[in-house]
């Protein structure tokens, strides 16, 4: 009842923040929008920091908790082996789908360069970081585990949680009272998502209501094929996924999107995956998925499994060369992939992740790397729409290694039935 309740009032600060930001939009000129949306996108910032608030503590204990129940390194290695397969996997076939879309629809020829955002690229620009392979390794592995969790550098912090479970497992009955510790921290920080969770519909009003003050509605007639082509592909993506899902869940597919529904609302209307990460943690184990599989899998997955982010990547960066004139022969492009497969990992903590990765390979590719201006007006609703396929992407991950492994219980739904 609760959880419908939340699920009810999230819907209704989506119309209310619409409604309100519409009016505001309408009736108050452009320095009075851009104080109202900063004002009120405070409530966005607040919650979203009471998520990340407790987002390291949650990796770290359920991780390691998680490794001292999986028991050995052999079986870390084969739910890691067939974490990554599924990753990998459905990386190249959303990024191939981004490229055959973009070739097939050519949003870019009716890109205005007129409407372009011009203020927004330059500051993008400066968050730009040429690819490197020690840049990547640096992302990946902490120097200091206090500062990775300072800045929730999911990746980092799963690294850190492996090297530690692993050890606390090896120690056996020396580490038990150190494991037993995490396992209440765990249940802890679990119980504080609940009181998180109580904000969310504020922080959805926020979000909402910030962006349609500032854009209003009428963006939706300029940049409306470009909208509807890659909500298009978000649409052929999901059915790939959930029929994937389906044929190694078969009907249990339906009743995890019914579990993780209050999540994918909050992720499309905050367009942050962080900020349902731990409530998805939590439905997970409802419907079934054993509690180590998830600790294990699903902070991976934030940082290897971005199905709508890698999809776009590939649909704006050819968008841009499309809008202005330039021809990318079918080699160039599968380069392209190659490369967004390897500069997308790791970057679902960086505000702003897809654009940035776009702009980088742009640069490298000799795309005028200002056409990111073009797409900036319009990136928020497609964020949202991306945001909500990572979360999807994820869920389906944790719960298909979790039958791979023979770790997939009954729903609670079902069994209190």
């Amino acid at each position: 009842m609760k959880k419908n309740q939340l699920t009810f009032w999230i819907f209704v600060a989506m119309l209310a923040g619409m409604g309100a930001g519409y009016f505001v939009h309408q009736n108050y000129s452009a320095d009075t929008i851009k104080t109202f949306s900063v004002n009120i996108n405070l409530l966005t910032i607040i919650f979203l920091r009471l998520v990340q608030m407790i987002i390291a503590p949650l990796v770290f204990c359920t991780l390691v908790v998680g490794i001292s129940k999986l028991g050995d390194l052999k079986t870390v290695g084969r739910v890691g082996g067939k974490a990554l397969l599924w990753f990998v996997s459905a990386s190249l076939v959303s990024l191939l789908l981004g490229l055959v879309l973009v070739n097939l629809f050519q949003p870019g020829r009716g890109i205005d360069f007129n409407l372009g955002d011009a203020s927004g690229a330059k500051e993008l620009v400066g968050k730009t970081q040429e690819f490197s392979l020690s840049k990547f390794v640096e992302h990946v592995f902490p120097k200091s585990i206090v500062d990775a969790m300072a800045t929730n550098e999911i990746l980092q912090i799963v690294v850190f949680s492996v090297f530690f479970g692993v050890a606390a497992t090896a120690l056996q009955d020396y580490a038990k009272p150190v494991i037993k510790a995490l396992e209440s921290a765990a249940h802890i920080v679990l119980k504080m998502v609940g009181y998180v969770m109580a904000f969310a519909p504020l922080g959805v009003f926020g979000a909402i209501a910030a962006s349609v003050a500032k854009m209003g509605f009428s963006i939706f007639n300029f940049y409306g094929p470009y909208l509807l082509y890659f909500i298009i592909g978000i649409g052929l993506l999901w059915i790939i996924l959930i029929g994937v899902g389906f044929l190694i869940l078969g009907n249990r597919v339906r009743g995890l999107l019914k579990r993780i529904a209050q999540p994918l609302l909050i992720a499309f209307s905050t367009t942050s995956s962080e900020a349902v990460f731990p409530k998805l943690t939590e439905e997970l184990e409802r419907f079934g998925c054993k509690d180590k599989i998830v600790a294990f899998v699903l902070p991976l997955g934030y940082s290897f499994n971005l199905d709508g982010s890698m999809m776009y990547m590939t649909f704006a960066s050819l968008a841009i060369a499309q809008a202005y004139g330039i021809q990318m022969d079918i080699g160039t492009q599968l380069t392209m992939l190659l490369v967004l497969m390897l500069t997308s990992k790791g970057i679902a903590g960086v505000p702003r992740a897809s654009l940035v990765v776009i702009l980088a390979t742009c640069s490298m590719f000799k795309i005028p790397p200002e056409g990111i201006a073009l797409i900036l007006p319009i990136d928020h609703i497609c964020d949202m729409f991306r945001t909500m396929t990572n979360v999807v992407g994820n869920a389906l991950a944790t719960s298909v290694v979790s039958k791979w492994e023979g770790a997939l219980a009954h729903d609670q739904a079902e069994q209190t039935g």
